[in-house]
């Protein structure tokens, strides 16, 4: 490898001691030499690391800035490389964390204020789950830092994220399903979301609910029965939208559900090429995009008030305690359950990994249960087990009073 930074020594007057300085070309070619002032090996290779960093990235020295400043600058230096939701989160984050220990130099801040931090998202009733995403987040934020030059070592690297339980994954039974799907005709309307069409597809294949929202017609292959989960273009018929994770993926459809969108495909107005979007919201949208009033984060949920729209459907279904991301959870865990192998419905729900698709929504089906009970049935042995029925606790038994003696 190449140094563009060469770590030299120079001797003191005496020669007894000697002190660290860089030797390297500036950007005009010029030679320069900068005295480090001290005689730590280590210290001076990070910061030869450091320098040779700088000149391969451009990026300036370190200066002091306050963690507002910080996140600022690293929102602009990031912003069109991550998606816009994963900027939003850093905000959230960065905000509380000033919140807890102030808006101090970024450089400053060290180990302790991590741990801070937590105590004080714990004490505010945040939950484990929340605290650990908001500390990935600066945990994030301080190693771009690292990567670019502007720090020696990341202060959350080794800050210990709370532990939380893992969530008890929700599914709709098919009793639920149907209910759902009845209470959704009931609600859909003129100038309203299609709930009945986009509830039926959303089970049957486990899309997320920007993914449905995004998809237009060219996604659906009516003679493969297929329906395409692609990122959206910045066009004049279209909105920029990005899918979650990238992951590009062909998903099935049932003969009786491409038949329900071909339904809806007669029906619906051909101004609109989305497929769940209402004409009547698809015309508004368009007039902000040209009043440049639209943003790549409004494209991940096109519709208004989505969520309490699907709460009110489930209320009307008599439903307690479920979501509309449930539909995903309650496909994936139906395929697992019919026999799709492991890596088979990771692809399909588009993880990198089948560890999320395991801990977050491969619920324990019924008949599983069922299964299970019978093999624990056969295990215990009938016989064994009507016996202590018939046999009560010693507990229970009467005691006899005790006999007088004549």
């Amino acid at each position: 490898m190449i140094r563009l930074v060469r770590l030299r020594t120079r001797p003191s007057r005496d020669g007894k001691t000697f002190k660290y300085f860089l030797d390297y070309k500036d950007e005009d070619g010029k030679r320069r030499q900068i005295s480090l002032g001290h005689s730590d090996r280590r210290k001076a290779e990070r910061q030869r690391d450091q320098k040779e960093r700088e000149l391969k990235m451009g990026i300036v020295p370190m200066e002091p800035m306050s963690l507002r400043t910080f996140l600022n600058d690293s929102l602009e230096r990031t912003r069109g490389q991550v998606r816009d939701s994963t900027l939003v989160q850093h905000d959230i984050a960065m905000r509380h964390f000033i919140e807890t220990i102030g808006n101090i130099d970024y450089q400053h801040v060290k180990h302790e204020h991590g741990e801070r931090f937590i105590q004080a998202c714990l004490d505010r009733g945040n939950s484990p789950a929340t605290i650990n995403k908001k500390i990935r987040s600066l945990k994030r934020l301080f190693q771009l830092a690292k990567q670019r030059g502007q720090l020696e070592e990341n202060p959350f690297l080794y800050v210990r994220k709370p532990k939380a339980s893992q969530r008890k994954v929700r599914v709709y039974t098919d009793e639920e399903c149907d209910r759902l799907i009845k209470s959704a005709c009931l609600f859909s309307g003129t100038g309203c979301v299609r709930w009945d069409y986009l509830i039926v597809v959303a089970l049957c294949t486990g899309m997320r609910r920007g993914e449905l929202l995004n998809t237009i017609w060219s996604d659906l292959d009516f003679d493969r029965q297929t329906i395409d989960v692609s990122p959206k273009e910045n066009t004049d018929q279209t909105w920029e939208w990005h899918i979650k994770d990238t992951h590009r993926r062909t998903l099935p459809l049932t003969k009786e559900v491409t038949l329900l969108m071909a339904q809806l495909r007669h029906g619906q107005s051909k101004s609109s090429p989305y497929v769940f979007v209402p004409p009547s919201r698809y015309a508004r949208i368009q007039k902000a995009r040209e009043q440049g009033l639209w943003t790549v984060q409004n494209g991940i949920c096109p519709v208004n008030n989505f969520t309490r729209q699907f709460k009110k459907i489930l209320a009307k279904a008599k439903i307690e305690n479920c979501e509309f991301h449930d539909l995903r959870r309650t496909c994936l865990t139906r395929w697992f359950a019919k026999g799709l192998r492991e890596y088979d419905v990771m692809n399909l729900a588009g993880h990198a990994d089948f560890e999320t698709t395991r801990r977050f929504y491969l619920a324990v089906r019924e008949d599983l249960l069922q299964r299970a009970r019978k093999a624990s049935a056969e295990a215990l042995g009938g016989n064994f087990v009507a016996h202590l029925l018939r046999t009560p606790p010693e507990s229970q038994k009467r005691k006899r009073p005790p006999s007088i003696s004549a």
